[in-house]
């Protein structure tokens, strides 16, 4: 059975992106793209892999599923289809309809494609935000991959966004970086 992982970016105050979507305030280090690029290099968006001469297989991650928002920055540097080795999924009740046929949109119930989806065979399910859509999928992940990095934002998009519904995760790994960013892995507990 495949997972539902929640591999995501935050500031020190919780949130993936700013109050307009911006995500380019996270403080990167050679150190840390290097091992972005190697240990998760599907999710690489495709117009960054070409720049960067990535050619590997996917090692984590088959099918990726996006909120408006989280897709919103592709279109917006004319990439209608950011994650093209991957099965896509875009899930929205605003966006009437989406023009490229490798991005699947999902106006309705996210919950019940992703209990279908981790039925099937294959690498796991990357869940690639945001913040509506992480609360909203709470019951169905299944580990956390977080990037924390030493920036407050001090407003945006926060990284869950929901009910109130107290959810225990273990900490099973963790990883530190020049730039003072660490990468920890949780479990559900």
């Amino acid at each position: 059975m495949r997972k539902l992982v929640y591999y995501v970016g935050v500031s020190i105050d919780g949130y993936i992106a700013g109050p307009g979507g911006e995500y380019d305030f996270y403080p990167l280090a050679d150190d840390m793209v290097t091992w972005m690029a190697t240990e998760y290099p599907e999710t690489v968006p495709v117009h960054i892999r070409a720049h960067l001469g990535l050619d590997v297989p996917n090692r984590h991650f088959g099918t990726v599923l996006m909120g408006r928002g989280a897709y919103q920055p592709g279109l917006d540097a004319g990439v209608t289809s950011p994650y093209p080795h991957l099965e896509q999924y875009v899930v929205s009740t605003t966006t009437p309809e989406i023009a490229d046929p490798e991005v699947t949109l999902v106006p309705g119930d996210p919950l019940s494609l992703v209990r279908a989806l981790k039925k099937e065979d294959g690498l796991d399910i990357w869940l690639c935000g945001g913040g509506k859509l992480a609360g909203t999928l709470l019951p169905e992940i299944d580990e956390l991959v977080v990037k924390s990095y030493p920036v407050v934002a001090g407003a945006g998009v926060s990284a869950f966004t929901g009910v109130f519904s107290p959810t225990l995760f273990t900490p099973t790994a963790n990883r530190s970086f020049s730039n003072g960013s660490t990468v920890t892995w949780y479990g559900r507990a």
